[in-house]
């Protein structure tokens, strides 16, 4: 009963964690409450979206199975922000929620090093020297393991609440972990207490779709995964449905806010900002007359919807009259009554970026158990735990990734340093370096790292070094070539519809404006016209972003210089106007030499790395 990593949990992040570690090599056991329920969509039916689909590519190009799973059970897939650039699109997917289950399931049975085991766990195995050795659980088995991962979800003391009603379930139905949480609180993490929530889900057959409007998938879907065979993807999309909340709605709402266990103390745990229920967006957006609801089908039988954007912990009855004052859903039949779920998680500034907790040696910590909120975060941080405790036990060098390389580097990074008190979620806002951290970039960026990691195969990495030749060759040639104002440039602009130019112009500013489409690639490049579309494309990317990208490359390695600037032991961090009175309390107590050593302190945030920087420049100058 001796492994070399337990993970404890079969949600998104325990599923990654569990098969990065046994493709690794490593002999691992997952042990999870339900082995049915190994992969499951707890709540909406979906896979990626706005910088979450920037993670699930890099999960993808690091070796990740969560976007190979989204191309198999798809149902519909769409490119969010279309219309803007490529550093804010976000690749998204509707799931069959049914068989990414058994597909995950299927996958976690049949990977070798992999064994699978159901019980709950409830106690941490901790020797003298207060280092992680192993898990008990509630049946009474010992495992023993050198790495422990915990991805707990929102199992830890979970409990759940549906008007006056509450009851302990780690998600609807399902037992929750009742001594975990509590044995980590006394070992000395600290513990806290969040919440989060789900919609009723409603019979499709009850549903009037004619007066909602209909929304489906690209006509040319792309798929998640960079292994994916894109000339072969042509998945059946399904249509989601629009419709609105009301003024009706709304006063059902307003007129129980006295039963509603957000408003009456019931529930103590901090909700996600950016997902409120929707009795939190009626009370705080008074002014508003209606909201978006987004209809998601569950499955490819189209026989249960999710009401996206009608998140609810109010009593049923509430629920009813609520769900038939909206258009198309005004005979709708209830299968499942939405409920908000409170859950204890442990403060993500008590974890390394390899995300081992710093006071519990062995023992890492992945997804909601770090307060995060999102199938995409919990994936992304499953698979940098599991590959961090492998690494570990072969005493090599702990993989982490910086924030100029990926979401998931930003992530991590922001977490462990800042923490948060409410479920964090990841936005394209929260990443500085974005123009590098496109969504299509992904492989080139990341799959020589999962190569190396014994993650992505050779055939693999032979088609991503090939893609990376193409655009490297693309764009010395195009940074290097002169585009003269000779008349038969002038008249290939003209034909194409592009504005002249009176003097040469360098050919990559032509490639790069806005107004160049793929269709246009050959008349400038002959030579590549050979290629794929979707090479092509990558070349016009690439083109279009170049001289923003080479700009964001400059600042890049001037915070890095920056970084490496020394602070005298001495210095009196309480001189600086500019700093928070939390960040000088920390500065004075850390003493950190450099700069760079600042910036890994939890809370000082790269804002304060530059305030410090400017001030230290110009104490030097007025010095000198």
């Amino acid at each position: 009963m001796k492994y070399d990593i337990i993970v404890v949990g079969g949600g998104h992040a325990g599923i990654e964690a569990a098969l990065a570690s046994a493709r690794m090599g490593k002999k691992t056991l997952l042990i999870t409450m339900l082995v049915e329920q190994i992969g499951a969509a707890s709540c909406n039916p979906a896979i990626g979206g706005l910088a979450k689909g920037h993670l699930v590519r890099e999960l993808d190009a690091l070796g990740g199975e969560m976007g190979l799973c989204t191309d198999a059970t798809g149902i519909q897939f769409r490119i969010l922000n279309a219309s803007k650039g490529a550093a804010v699109q976000g690749s998204r997917a509707q799931i069959d929620m049914d068989k990414y289950r058994e597909y995950m399931r299927k996958v976690c049975h049949n990977t070798d090093n992999l064994e699978v085991y159901q019980d709950e766990v409830s106690e941490l195995l901790i020797n003298e020297n207060k280092e992680v050795y192993g898990v008990k659980t509630r049946l009474q088995e010992e495992f023993e393991a050198s790495k422990v991962i915990l991805t707990t979800g929102t199992f830890m003391k979970g409990l759940i609440h549906i008007g006056e009603n509450k009851y302990d379930a780690g998600r609807a139905w399902e037992l929750p972990s009742s001594t975990l949480s509590i044995q980590l609180k006394e070992l000395g993490l600290n513990v806290g207490r969040l919440k989060t929530g789900t919609p009723a889900r409603i019979d499709g057959k009850s549903i009037n779709y004619e007066n909602m409007e209909m929304h489906g998938g690209d006509v040319n879907p792309a798929p998640f995964s960079f292994r994916t065979n894109k000339e072969e993807f042509s998945p059946t999309q399904y249509p989601c449905y629009i419709t609105y909340t009301n003024l009706g709605t709304h006063d059902t709402i307003r007129s129980n806010f006295d039963r509603t266990p957000l408003f009456t103390g019931q529930i103590e745990g901090t909700g996600p900002r950016y997902c409120p229920s929707i009795e939190d967006k009626v009370n705080r957006f008074a002014e508003r007359d209606r909201h978006q609801l987004f209809l998601e089908p569950q499955t490819s039988m189209c026989t249960e919807y999710y009401i996206n954007g009608l998140s609810t912990s109010l009593p049923i009855d509430v629920q009813k009259e609520m769900i038939h004052s909206i258009v198309g859903l005004e005979n709708a039949k209830i299968i499942r009554y939405g409920y908000a779920i409170e859950y204890d998680y442990v403060d993500p500034t008590e974890l390394k970026h390899t995300l081992e907790t710093k006071k519990i040696k062995n023992l890492y910590n992945a997804g909601q158990i770090n307060a995060t909120t999102g199938y995409e975060e919990a994936a992304a941080q499953g698979l940098m735990a599991g590959i961090n405790a492998c690494l570990a036990i072969d005493g090599k060098e702990p993989f982490v990734l910086r924030r100029d390389e990926a979401y998931i580097g930003v992530l991590i990074d922001d977490l462990v340093t800042k923490g948060t008190n409410e479920p964090y979620r990841m936005f394209t806002s929260r990443a500085e370096y974005r123009l590098l951290l496109r969504e299509e970039g992904a492989d080139l960026r990341l799959s020589p790292y999962g190569h190396e990691l014994g993650l992505i195969n050779d055939e693999t990495i032979e088609k991503v070094n090939f893609k990376q030749k193409v655009i490297d060759e693309s764009i010395e040639f195009m940074k290097n070539e002169w585009f003269t104002s000779k008349k038969e440039n002038l008249e290939l602009l003209e034909r194409l519809g592009q504005d002249k130019i009176k003097d040469r112009v360098l050919l990559i500013d032509i490639v790069g404006r806005s107004t160049v489409k793929i269709e246009h690639l050959n008349e400038f490049l002959p030579q590549f016209a050979d290629l794929s579309d979707y090479l092509k494309e990558q070349i016009l990317v690439e083109a279009k972003y170049y001289r923003y990208v080479e700009k964001q490359k400059k600042q890049i390695d001037k915070m890095k210089r920056m970084l490496k600037m020394t602070i005298p032991e001495d210095f009196d961090f309480s001189q600086i106007s500019g700093l928070s009175n939390e960040a000088v309390e920390k500065l004075q107590k850390f003493r950190p030499p450099t700069l760079f050593n600042a910036s890994e302190i939890s809370g000082i945030t790269p804002a304060a790395i530059d305030v410090i920087h400017m001030y230290m420049n110009l104490k030097n100058n007025q010095e000198q």
